[in-house]
């Protein structure tokens, strides 16, 4: 008998519309990955030299590159007051896919934890199995 394909509960589609509330950019610790052309673009949003926006966002973790982290774990970029990102037209793809990364879609349960933790997750904008396997395809987080 055949194996049901992984996004076979997905099948008809996940919805979301962004808030804005800025939460996906605050809480517990983790890390938001970033190249080299994502920190280029984020300097250039900030109007900043790469060399100065890496040596005030951005830490080394192994190999990586991670944007770095207030003491209250909000993203150095996350304005504390408005809750909005200071450099959203250039967020790096990490933030541009959410909520369709491989660890939020993995299982109806995964979703349901996004849901419980995202107020756009789970509403509004139905994204098709197509389109989140391409969200998903940008990063493996």
């Amino acid at each position: 008998m055949a194996q049901p394909s992984p996004d076979e509960w997905m099948a008809d589609g996940l919805r979301f519309t962004c808030t804005g509330c800025g939460d996906c950019c605050a809480g517990a610790e983790g890390y938001v990955w970033v190249n080299k052309q994502e920190i280029a673009a984020l300097a250039e949003q900030r109007g900043m030299t790469v060399e100065a926006f890496e040596a005030e966002h951005v830490r080394k973790v192994g190999v990586r590159k991670s944007l770095t982290e207030r003491a209250d774990g909000d993203c150095v970029l996350l304005d504390p007051k408005t809750r909005k990102c200071t450099a959203y037209n250039a967020r790096p793809r990490q933030c541009r896919t959410w909520p369709f990364w491989e660890s939020t879609v993995k299982s109806p349960a995964a979703w349901a934890e996004t849901c419980e933790a995202c107020p756009g997750a789970g509403v509004g904008k139905l994204y098709t199995l197509e389109e989140i396997r391409r969200e998903r395809a940008v990063i493996r987080v």
